[in-house]
């Protein structure tokens, strides 16, 4: 299995690579290095994956097909793992064209260059829990109706996903779409809260939290993500009425308040965190609950790192990253 990863500077893209290395696959990483946040932190990733047997890595935009293409040629890649995004709810609103020309004209660019590949037998794309929108009730399932999207990054992921489709349908790709729900971990995103949060309670500085009262997060642990990556990679969907095209959520399946991740901080940093409360933002949803039934079904997913674990990771991690101490 070649792997093409797009993204691999990124979050979850590392940490994918790291799994996917280890396994023994060789893996082709794509990244822009942009600045949406510090790009000495996405530096910092690839330094951990170029030393790695089996990566080899291009610097390059996906929204300029010629240069993905270029590099993608006469790799014998079998397997694209698309991954790379413009991330973030909030700074949709500012910068809504990122959020078109990184999530639909890239997508586009993958699936165009997937098509005139020969040999690529699976294509697998990072969706997220923002496509169902901001909702009461129960668990979220991959069969209910995804129309009415809360912010523009959240009409973008939706968006992949019926190019994803339409794809599978004209041209008989094989795809998986992968709806991940508030993944945190080490070497994490510097704008998710856990991230700021933990940095504001160690540094003593108040935070500020945005309608706690009703917030709840599926939060779910990095290293329970990569867990199947593997598997979800090397099973592409058979074909039905079509196309051969599934989607998955990704989650812990356990909602957990924003006070409970105040808690899980506090108890992992060692201090007491200050706070500020403020009125729920725009874009943002009350809550994410993931039903994971046709994951474990398929892959045998079973997230198992608690709230509290996850977190004390992430802090140990941070401390070191930023050289903070424990004081």
């Amino acid at each position: 299995m070649i792997i093409l990863l797009t993204g691999c500077a990124g979050f979850i893209g590392y940490h994918a690579a790291r799994t996917l290395l280890a396994a023994g696959y060789q893996v082709i990483g794509i990244d822009n290095l942009n600045d949406y946040y510090d790009p000495a932190l996405k530096r910092a990733r690839l330094i951990g994956l170029q030393d790695i047997d089996g990566f080899r890595f291009h610097q390059l935009e996906l929204t300029d097909h010629t240069a993905l293409n270029a590099a993608a040629a006469g790799k014998g890649i079998t397997h694209i793992f698309h991954l790379a995004a413009q991330a973030g709810v909030r700074y949709s609103l500012e910068a809504p064209r990122s959020y078109i020309a990184s999530n639909i004209t890239a997508h586009l660019n993958i699936l165009e260059l997937a098509r005139h590949m020969d040999g690529i037998k699976h294509v697998v794309y990072a969706s997220s829990s923002s496509v169902y929108g901001d909702r009461d009730g129960g668990d979220f399932r991959e069969s209910d109706e995804v129309r009415a999207p809360a912010s523009l990054y959240a009409a973008t992921k939706i968006s992949g996903e019926m190019l994803a489709e339409s794809y599978a349908r004209l041209y008989g790709i094989a795809q998986t779409g992968l709806r991940f729900f508030t993944v945190y971990g080490p070497l994490g995103r510097p704008d998710m809260a856990y991230y700021i949060f933990i940095d504001k309670v160690l540094r003593g500085e108040p935070m500020t939290l945005y309608a706690p009262d009703e917030m709840q997060r599926d939060f779910t642990y990095i290293d329970d993500i990569t867990s199947v990556f593997e598997q979800v990679l090397s099973c592409p969907p058979a074909p039905q009425n079509g196309r051969a095209h599934e989607i998955y959520n990704l989650g812990n399946s356990s909602p957990m308040r924003l006070y409970d991740l105040v808690g899980a901080i506090e108890q992992a940093c060692g201090k007491a965190a200050k706070v500020n409360i403020a009125p729920k933002q725009p874009g943002d949803v009350s809550r994410t609950f993931a039903n994971i039934d046709k994951a474990q079904r398929d892959f045998g997913f079973n997230p198992r790192t608690p709230l509290a674990q996850g977190i004390k990771n992430c802090a140990a991690w941070y401390r070191d990253y930023a050289d903070l101490s424990t004081s």
